[in-house]
């Protein structure tokens, strides 16, 4: 082949190349093409960060909430956002206290209430190992050490270990109960709640909000707290019949009622008050807020 043609077959590669890097620099800055670029993305890269625009995040491609973020800059923001405007309106966000947070994950609602500047400080309480390096990374590149305290362990009603299994396709499903034949057990620290607020060094009248979301482990959780539900403490969780079974959610019903006896349950288009006693024993997951 003739230098002029060897010249000119680089010329429109290098050419091709271009457009095809254009078009597809286009595409992935498109909601489908995000979809499409982290569906593609194989097990060999095992943490990606994007810029989110206030905050950074790090986390798993390989995993439910990395790719929520990825396509959509966030991970259910909004909820945090609605939440914070209930709590405005009823004179419950009281200046100078500190969240509570139970089930950190990687740090995506930390860093959105550490965003919002409602909270004086936050202990955020993750068991599983894979989000916990990534809770703190987000932390610590997000410039939140001084007001994020992250603790690696579960919130239970006894301090020993706790039987926990990994669901390797969404990490936020990780829980004491097994979901899967696939889950991965492992061991991990579990301590109640009162113990995780002195080594924190955080007093339960400290406490504004506890925010929960541990996979069918409330019940027990709840159970160490009692300092906090005392004293009404605005709880939000994910409420989850079908995690209880039905006996259970009528004792634990009764428990939280012992406490707080109006809630708010949280749908994605509405949001309806009821007495604490009528919350239902059966059906979907839902979050609700107990209120004092």
């Amino acid at each position: 082949m003739s230098d002029h043609k060897i010249l000119t077959a680089k010329f429109w590669r290098r050419a091709l190349r271009k457009i095809r890097d254009r078009i597809a620099t286009r595409l992935f800055d498109t909601r489908l093409g995000r979809d499409i670029l982290i569906s593609a993305i194989g097990p060999r890269v095992k943490t990606m960060t994007v810029d989110c625009g206030d905050h950074v995040l790090s986390f798993s491609p390989a995993d439910y909430i990395g790719r929520k973020v990825f396509r959509k800059g966030h991970f259910e923001r909004d909820h945090v956002d609605r939440l914070l405007t209930v709590l405005r309106e009823r004179g419950l966000l009281r200046k100078g206290t500190v969240l509570l947070e139970l089930g950190g994950n990687i740090g995506t609602q930390t860093c959105y209430f550490a965003l919002s500047g409602a909270y004086r400080h936050i202990v955020t309480v993750e068991p599983d190992p894979r989000n916990f390096r990534l809770l703190s990374i987000n932390i610590a590149d997000n410039g939140m050490r001084d007001k994020v305290t992250a603790i690696n362990c579960a919130a239970g009603d006894r301090e020993g270990q706790l039987d926990f299994y990994l669901n390797h396709k969404n990490h936020g499903k990780s829980s004491a109960f097994r979901q899967s034949e696939n889950d991965e057990k492992i061991s991990v620290p579990v301590r109640p709640v009162a113990d995780i607020l002195v080594d924190a060094g955080v007093k339960t009248a400290d406490i504004g909000l506890i925010w929960m979301d541990i996979e069918g482990y409330e019940p027990v959780a709840v159970r160490s707290m009692q300092a906090l539900t005392a004293r009404k403490v605005p709880l939000y969780m994910e409420f989850t019949p079908a995690f209880y079974g039905k006996d259970q959610a009528v004792t634990f019903i009764a428990d939280l009622a012992g406490y707080y006896v109006e809630c708010l349950v949280f749908f994605e288009d509405r949001t309806i008050a009821m007495k604490v006693t009528d919350l239902p024993v059966e059906g979907d997951q839902f979050n609700v807020l107990f209120l004092r």
